[in-house]
């Protein structure tokens, strides 16, 4: 019977998983050690096991097989056998909405409840509809790319005649169904694969013309990139820990059309006089190291896997940054913060700490939620460097 094929295969990846790769890295790998299986099997392993996951600790004692046609008959709007095989009587509700699905589990599962989803709720930082956030991740988040305005109508064609569906949220912000491959469709350079959310810190920047700027945890250059796109007319400087994604970030600015920027490889968390002794910005985005907790949906093992412990870490770690880097900026210039964190305690504690011990005032914070929009929830904040008395 197929049903039961898949569950065995379903089976053998969740024995082999540790949580100690993402499952977006573990998956390939396993599939090129087991050659036996077919793309049609490969696609429903990939299927079962992040719905597996998206059910996070809640009704943790059944089985992994009841578990899994539960999360299955949420997660899609299309049937598969496992749900067919244990759920018969739910097969004509595949389609329903997600909110009606939530109803009928709980109906059939009195212990259902959707906060054991996400763990450490208690947590939570800003206003968080903790109901919707809890129900998102049912749902696996959209792609997001940016494109110039002038370039949005032509793409938005070209990806239509593909057959892709596309939304235009903004003049410069598409969203396309996860998994989209774009790469033999449109133009390299002709758009960058950013979040909603992240595309929406940008707000944040307000760059003017001439401006030094620093992205101090630039990573492979998203934030770098969305403030060019801003104001092309500034001197970047970028940094980061590990060379291997300064690799990567060199090679999309190449196709980003971006040639004159400063590269450094450095620990933040050390003291960085002898490197940047001569340097004074205008401005400092701080996208900091963080649980990613506003970006599970996208990695659902993290809802098994993650320690709650490594919250207090993350926070230090912030903290430290910020500390380090402030010195670097020029008084009544801004410091943007950035996380893709749902914990307070990266967001609006790491703020208050900034406030309280650093010469730096709020201007502005937000959690920008994004299971509004099938996006990242993200947090961003604008504070302004005080003016040397």
């Amino acid at each position: 019977m197929r049903a039961d094929h898949q569950l065995r295969a379903f089976e053998q990846i969740l024995s082999s998983y540790d949580g100690s790769l993402p499952l977006h890295r573990f998956l390939p790998t396993y599939f090129k050690q087991h050659k036996q299986m077919g793309s049609s099997d490969r696609r429903w392993a990939t299927r079962h096991i992040y719905s597996f996951f998206r059910m996070g600790k809640a009704l943790s004692s059944l089985a992994n097989e009841e578990r899994l046609s539960i999360a299955d008959f949420l997660c899609h709007d299309t049937l598969s056998q496992i749900v067919e095989k244990n759920f018969p009587e739910l097969v004509e509700s595949i389609a329903i909405p997600l909110e009606k699905k939530l109803g009928l589990v709980k109906a059939k599962y009195p212990d259902f409840k959707i906060e054991e989803v996400y763990p450490f709720h208690a947590a939570f930082s800003g206003d968080i509809d903790q109901e919707a956030f809890f129900a998102s991740f049912f749902k696996q988040p959209d792609l997001f790319i940016r494109v110039a305005a002038n370039d949005s109508k032509s793409i938005i064609t070209r990806l239509e005649t593909e057959n892709i569906t596309v939304k235009a949220i903004s003049d410069t912000a598409l969203a396309l169904p996860n998994g989209t491959k774009l790469e033999t469709i449109l133009k390299e350079g002709s758009y960058q694969v950013q979040d909603l959310s992240s595309q929406h810190t940008g707000e944040y920047f307000k760059p003017n013309k001439w401006d030094k700027w620093w992205d101090c945890c630039a990573a492979s250059g998203g934030k770098t990139l969305l403030l060019h796109s801003l104001e092309p007319v500034i001197e970047l400087l970028v940094s980061d820990l590990r060379e291997s994604v300064l690799l990567n970030l060199d090679e999309r600015f190449r196709l980003a059309g971006i040639k004159k920027y400063h590269k450094k490889e450095i620990d933040l968390l050390q003291n960085n006089d002898q490197i940047l002794h001569h340097y004074a910005f205008d401005g400092i985005i701080l996208d900091a190291p963080c649980t990613g907790s506003g970006t599970w949906g996208r990695t659902p093992e993290m809802l098994t896997f993650f320690e709650e412990r490594k919250i207090n870490q993350f926070a230090a770690i912030q903290k430290g940054i910020v500390q380090n880097v402030v010195k670097y900026l020029k008084p009544g210039k801004p410091l943007v913060y950035i996380t893709c964190s749902a914990f307070a305690q990266e967001n609006e504690e790491v703020v208050q700490h900034i406030v309280d011990t650093l010469p730096l005032e709020l201007e502005k914070m937000e959690l920008i939620k994004g299971y509004e929009n099938n996006a990242d929830t993200m947090f961003v904040a604008r504070l302004i460097k005080k003016s040397q008395e």
